[in-house]
């Protein structure tokens, strides 16, 4: 074994993952070390015990694929065994020591590979990243812990290796069933307190536990998100419970696409949202909200960028033009709440000609937003990446308003691009929504069953 030190915090760590307590979380602010302890500690129980077999498991395979099997696998084995030798089975996606034993990866999303995965049984089991993973499929991963195995020190007896089941999140919000089974000790289905409270354990570690492992700025960039992401992702918190949002967080990480490559798109479109600045006072006022959107030829609508800026209408012409054209898109829309004729006049005068579409906002912004986020808890609305502030501006939204500090204007243009993508939601602004439901457009229903 190499000379790899932990942390401070990743020793206090090691004293509670070797208690009797058979479910482990970790929780916590980013680039804390949460995801490389756990897969640490399963590659030590694996070169401990020969034939046992273990496994990591995230809601979606190409997240894991990325995230573990070619980033965090890697490094733990090179800083901390590095002499130790295994193999990568690229066809069932599997670790294999010399001793025999077997770490899988897998994800929850894949029928045929899940029920490959969770037809055997294991020793060790880690839900990676579990604020994305259903209740009911964290159920049936736990039925798979099953694998009887022994290891041996020296020439004592066997010793059998104690069955474990590890967890990480970045911490959702408190309605979320990690925080329930966890930090309540309840059952989250039935609310009950749990007869084996001792059975769940849990240890919160936070990126200021990891400082020497992490760049200096990284802190401060942290500092720098709104309030809602620090404490999530910085003081590594749970967040209070909004039973009215729209979209919470766990809902946006749940679908987001952070894979290899993103599906061809049947259509692309760049959507303003613009405020009142005018052309010498972009130093004041609301931002404009410019994002780009596009449908995939697989049926979901993908966030593509957000390029909301404070400038005058020179500025966000060209940033508009500048996103349609490098998108290849098929059109440009912008909501005209500040006149439309002068809206088509900036988008126009920056590319004459260019594809571009006015629309009027007849509803209130939550009205509108409902669908939108309707679509986006149902998986049909997917972000491409991390947009930091627009997703903080969308969690701002809750039935009946919009409880931000500032204006949404990059959330506003995410669901004009995203009513246009479908344009059936559109239709849903001419009908009566009741304020504490809403029921999608036939047109939009036939999306959610695909």
């Amino acid at each position: 074994m190499s000379e790899f030190t932990l942390t401070g915090k990743q020793e206090a760590a090691r004293l509670v993952f070797a208690q009797a307590a058979t479910h482990i979380l970790l929780y916590g602010g980013s680039r804390s070390a949460k995801t490389f302890f756990i897969v640490r500690q399963i590659c030590t129980r694996a070169i401990a015990a020969p034939g046992s077999r273990h496994s990591i498991l995230r809601f979606r395979f190409n997240h894991v694929k990325a995230s573990i099997v070619h980033d965090t696998f890697p490094k733990v084995m090179n800083l901390c065994f590095p002499d130790y030798p295994y193999r990568l089975d690229k066809t069932d996606w599997y670790a294999e020591f010399d001793n025999g034993a077997q770490i899988w990866f897998g994800g929850l999303d894949d029928k045929d590979r899940t029920e490959k995965i969770l037809g055997q049984e294991y020793v060790s089991i880690f839900l990676n990243e579990c604020s994305q993973i259903p209740f009911a499929s964290r159920n049936l991963a736990v039925t798979r812990l099953a694998q009887k195995i022994g290891y041996t020190r020296g020439t004592q007896e066997p010793i059998l290796l104690r069955r474990k089941m590890y967890y990480d999140c970045n911490p959702p919000s408190k309605a979320h069933w990690a925080y329930k089974l966890f930090l309540e000790k309840k059952d989250p289905d039935t609310g009950k307190r749990m007869d084996n409270v001792d059975d769940y354990a849990c240890m919160q570690m936070n990126p200021e536990d990891n400082l020497g492992n992490l760049p200096p700025e990284y802190i401060k960039t942290l500092q720098g998100l709104p309030a809602r992401l620090r404490k999530r992702f910085l003081s590594g918190e749970f967040a209070d419970v909004n039973e009215n949002a729209l979209w919470t967080s766990e809902m946006i990480d749940k679908w987001r696409f952070d894979g290899e490559e993103l599906p061809d798109m049947q259509r692309v479109i760049v959507a303003v949202d613009p405020s009142g600045v005018g052309f010498n006072e972009y130093s004041e006022g609301d931002a404009i909200g410019i994002v780009v959107g596009g449908l995939g030829m697989d049926g979901n609508a993908y966030l593509l960028e957000d390029l909301t800026v404070k400038t005058g209408p020179a500025g966000w012409g060209n940033i508009a033009v500048s996103a349609y054209d490098r998108h290849q898109a098929d059109l440009i829309v912008a909501e005209k709440n500040f006149g439309g004729a002068m809206v088509k006049h900036v988008i126009q005068t920056a590319k004459p000609g260019v594809n571009c579409k006015i629309v009027t906002a007849s509803r209130g912004k939550s009205v509108r937003a409902e669908p939108i986020a309707a679509l986006s808890e149902q998986g049909k609305i997917r972000h491409a990446g991390t947009f930091h502030k627009l997703e903080d501006e969308l969690c701002s939204f809750i039935v009946g308003g919009y409880k931000g500090p500032c204006s949404p204007n990059r959330a506003d243009a995410f669901i004009w691009c995203m009513s246009e993508l479908f344009p059936g939601i559109i239709k849903a602004e001419k009908k009566p929504v009741k304020k504490s439901h809403f029921s999608l457009p036939g047109g939009a229903l036939g999306w959610l069953n695909n």
